[in-house]
C-alpha cells in the first residue's frame, strides 16, 4: 500500500533463521535474537533488552511469520519491503531463503524490491557472542566480472518479472549498499539495464546508499552541504538514478558539538567501552535532514531507532527515548522532505522493518506494542 503523501519502503533483514555459516562462527542455532535477548541496559533509562511482542522471537523458516509481517506493514501504510540480499561473487549467497520463498510461493502478496548488501562478512558482522576473538573473514565481497554480473541478474530474473516488484518510473527499484565498492559501477549499471531490456523489462531505477561525508573541526553547515552535494552528484554520475541519504554522523556532530563528537570518536577507537556515546533520538531527528533531501533524485531515510548495543555492547552508539511519539515526529519530518516531489519520487526508505540488533525496527515490542506502526499510519493517512 502506498499513499499520496509518501512511498515508504522498509529495509528488511532476512537473518532470523539458522544458517550453517552463523552456526559455524557463532554457535549452533544462532540468529540475532541471541544478541537481542542478552542485551542489558547500559545507563539509567536505557530501554534494553527489547522483547518482541506480537510475533515473538520468530523464525523466518515459518511462512506464517512472513504473512504476519506483511499484514503489519500494510497496517502501517508501508508500500513494500526492500529485502537485503547477499551476493559475494561466483554465485556465493547467504540468507536467501525468505526472499526466495516469497517469490516462488507468491506469498505474502506484498510488494518487494532488492537491496544488494555488497560488503564483506566477518565475525564482526553480528559482533556480539562471536566464537572467535580475532576478526575473521567469512565471505569476501568479490566482483569477478561480467559472467558473474550476468549470473547475478539471472538469479533474480523471476523476481524482476514478478508483478509485486516495486517500480519507479516503470523501472525496477534496485538499491546498492556500497556504490563505490564495485570496480566498474557504470559498466555494471549499463550491463544490467541491457539485460533487463533483452528480457522485456524497462530497465532499473538504481539507487545508491550514500552516507554523509566525514566532518572535521573546520566543517561548517555550508561546507558540509557542499561536500554532501558533491558526493551525491558524484554518485549520480556513475549512472545511478537516485541516492538514499544517511546523515546520522552529521546529526550526532551537531547534537554533541564538534569537539565532543571528535573526542568521542577517538575514545571509542582507542578505548572502546570506556563510556557510552548516546544521543536523544528527537535531537538526532531535528538535525538529520538537509535541504538535499528535498531534491527529486534524493530519497531520505526515516530512522525507526538506533541502538546497536545488542550487537556491540558498550562500544555502541545509542539513540535513547525512541517512543511512538518521538517516532511520529520523525515520520512527520521525513514526509516533509518529500511533499513537493513528483508522487512517483516521494520515496522514503524506512530503516528498518526488523533490525532488532541495531534498535531500528517497527515490529511490536513489549514496551510499546504496535505504537510505531500506528504512529506511521497516522502520519501517512492524515490530511
Amino acid at each position: 500500500m502506498s499513499t499520496d503523501k509518501a512511498r515508504v519502503i522498509a529495509l528488511y533483514l532476512p537473518q532470523f533463521h539458522p544458517v550453517p555459516e552463523n552456526d559455524k562462527f557463532w554457535g549452533k542455532g544462532f540468529t540475532e535474537w541471541t544478541n537481542v535477548a542478552k542485551a542489558k541496559p547500559l545507563f539509567r533509562g536505557h530501554n534494553q533488552p527489547r522483547i518482541p511482542a506480537d510475533l515473538g522471537f520468530y523464525d523466518l523458516r515459518l511462512p506464517e511469520i512472513s504473512e504476519a509481517q506483511a499484514e503489519l506493514a500494510k497496517e502501517a501504510g508501508i508500500e513494500g519491503f526492500c529485502y537485503w540480499h547477499y551476493w559475494f561473487g561466483n554465485g556465493k549467497q547467504v540468507l536467501e531463503m525468505p526472499f526466495d520463498r516469497a517469490v516462488n510461493s507468491g506469498k505474502p502478496d506484498f510488494p518487494f524490491c532488492l537491496g544488494w548488501a555488497n560488503h564483506d562478512w566477518t565475525t564482526k558482522t553480528w559482533e556480539k557472542g562471536k566464537g572467535t576473538v580475532k576478526d575473521t573473514m567469512i565471505f569476501k565481497q568479490e566482483y569477478p566480472g561480467d559472467d558473474d554480473y550476468i549470473l547475478h541478474f539471472n538469479r533474480f530474473l523471476k523476481a524482476f518479472k514478478d508483478d509485486r516488484y516495486i517500480k519507479v518510473d516503470e523501472k525496477l527499484l534496485f538499491l546498492i549498499f556500497n556504490p563505490f565498492g564495485l570496480p566498474d559501477t557504470k559498466h555494471f549499471i549499463d550491463l544490467w539495464n541491457k539485460l533487463a531490456k533483452e528480457n522485456g523489462l524497462n530497465g532499473f531505477h538504481f539507487v545508491a546508499s550514500n552516507s554523509a561525508p566525514k566532518l572535521s573541526l573546520d566543517s561548517t553547515t555550508q561546507s558540509f552541504e557542499k561536500e554532501f552535494k558533491d558526493k551525491i552528484d558524484g554518485t549520480r554520475s556513475l549512472g545511478f538514478d537516485a541516492v538514499m541519504t544517511s546523515n546520522q554522523k552529521n546529526a550526532e556532530f551537531k547534537v554533541a558539538g564538534k569537539f565532543k563528537k571528535i573526542f568521542s570518536a577517538a575514545v571509542r577507537r582507542l578505548m572502546p567501552g570506556l563510556y557510552i556515546e548516546k544521543y536523544p533520538y528527537k535531537k538526532i531527528i531535528d538535525n538529520i535532514y538537509t535541504g538535499l533531501d528535498e531534491r527529486e533524485d534524493v530519497y531520505p531515510q526515516l530512522l525507526a531507532g538506533w541502538d546497536r548495543s545488542p550487537r556491540s555492547g558498550r562500544k555502541a552508539i545509542v539513540y535513547y527515548e525512541t517512543t511512538p511519539e518521538t517516532f511520529k515526529y520523525a515520520a512527520q519530518k521525513a514526509v516533509e522532505q518529500v511533499k513537493d516531489k513528483d508522487p512517483e519520487h516521494r520515496i522514503i526508505f524506512l530503516n528498518s522493518w526488523n533490525e532488532w540488533g541495531e534498535g531500528a525496527y517497527m515490529e511490536p515490542d513489549l514496551e510499546f506494542g504496535k505504537g510505531k506502526i500506528e504512529a506511521l499510519a497516522e502520519v501517512l493517512k492524515s490530511k
